[in-house]
């Protein structure tokens, strides 16, 4: 039995039906991994619609971490891009919901430095010719992901909530879960039942945490990230600008991301996104438009140079959501307490690297779920196991 199965039979269980909490980027790859399977899914939300909450992040991108010691966060987030990608080429059209572009790494710190040893053939230090191409200086310390590229979260949401198994019921606002026999039953401020099944997966971001309290011998520190991104329409930028735009996205201190679809359709520019840590709310505010405009000047000089009119309070346009992140910048996967919650799993930490871990993550789930070997190593699935914050 892995780390993150659900129980110690060795066949998927009999009745494969699930309630999962959150159909954001965690919640819908949850559902469409155990939807693929053969499950009957049932996703329960408290927003309106598709990209309420933090999967409703304009453009992202689907880059790994890279740390001298190979660290266990590098090789997840290395394993979570692929998954990401192969998910996207699957249910995503090329050139409007996503693209493999690669991704250049301006390496700004000099801590994202490579492993002397390793054996990845998806990142490399950037030629002259990339790092011209972005508009650095020559010699400027940067690495080339190859296997990395923007994704529009919202469009990857969407698709996995359409996939055949997944009902999605929006306007459901969940505050306590409760078991009733051999089933978990989710109810309302009022104690009506939303909805009621053998298993139930919590995937909410920041308010799973509010669910969780109240469960025996559980105590995840999750803390909330808020972030916002500055963007713009492409349209509006002059010849000037438009000479110092790079070719692919940037990344390292923040990302700049050129030539996505906007909501409106038209192609757009992208900068973020901030860090505010502890903060339970995300309005929009001009302050953060200001140091996204002081990231794309440190990120790319030239191009933040070149466009500081562009950020203009009649201009710059902005968007914020809020993420949630644990201690070790790990997510937390799978069953909470096999023992004492027998049937109850978590899928949420992804902190601001949700693109890059969330379809991982659900399959991870899934996986352990349906009572399969994980698609991680047993060495990296435990870092990842929710039951590591099990009380004793």
């Amino acid at each position: 039995m892995h780390p993150l199965s659900a129980s110690s039979q060795s066949s998927p269980p009999a009745t494969r039906q699930a309630l999962v909490i959150g159909a954001g980027l965690s919640g819908s790859a949850v559902a469409y991994s155990l939807a693929v399977r053969g499950w009957s899914v049932t996703v329960l939300d408290q927003a309106e619609g598709v990209g309420a909450g933090a999967s409703g992040l304009p453009a992202g991108l689907a880059a790994p971490h890279v740390s001298p010691d190979d660290n266990v966060l590098s090789r997840i987030t290395r394993a979570g891009v692929q998954a990401t990608l192969q998910r996207a080429q699957t249910l995503l059209h090329s050139g409007t919901d996503w693209a493999l572009t690669g991704v250049l790494e301006h390496n700004l710190e000099g801590k994202r430095r490579l492993p002397s040893d390793t054996c990845d053939q998806h990142s490399a230090p950037a030629s002259a010719a990339q790092i011209a191409a972005a508009g650095l200086p020559p010699g400027t310390p940067a690495l080339w992901h190859a296997q990395a590229g923007w994704v529009r979260p919202r469009k990857l949401v969407a698709a996995q909530l359409q996939t055949p198994g997944v009902q999605v019921r929006w306007g459901q606002r969940v505050q306590g879960i409760e078991r009733r026999g051999d089933e978990w039953a989710v109810t309302d401020a009022q104690g009506q039942t939303l909805g009621q099944a053998p298993f139930v997966v919590v995937a909410s971001a920041f308010d799973s945490l509010a669910l969780l309290r109240p469960l025996p011998g559980f105590a995840v520190p999750l803390n909330p990230l808020r972030g916002q991104v500055s963007f713009g329409h492409m349209a509006d930028l002059n010849q000037d600008q438009r000479q110092w735009l790079p070719p692919f996205p940037v990344n390292g201190h923040g990302s700049f991301i050129s030539g996505v679809p906007t909501s409106e359709g038209t192609p757009g520019w992208f900068i973020g996104s901030t860090f505010e840590r502890q903060c339970e709310q995300a309005p929009v505010r001009e302050e953060d438009h200001v140091a996204n405009q002081v990231r794309l000047a440190t990120l790319l000089p030239a191009l933040g140079l070149a466009m500081a009119g562009q950020f203009e309070p009649d201009r710059v346009q902005g968007w914020a959501g809020l993420r949630c992140t644990l201690p070790n910048r790990l997510p937390v996967v799978g069953p909470i307490d096999r023992l004492r919650l027998p049937g109850m799993c978590l899928s949420t930490g992804m902190g601001a690297r949700g693109i890059s871990l969330a379809v991982l993550c659900g399959e991870l789930t899934a996986a352990g779920l349906n009572n399969e070997p994980p698609p991680l190593p047993a060495a990296l699935t435990q870092h990842l196991a929710a039951e590591r914050f099990v009380l004793a």
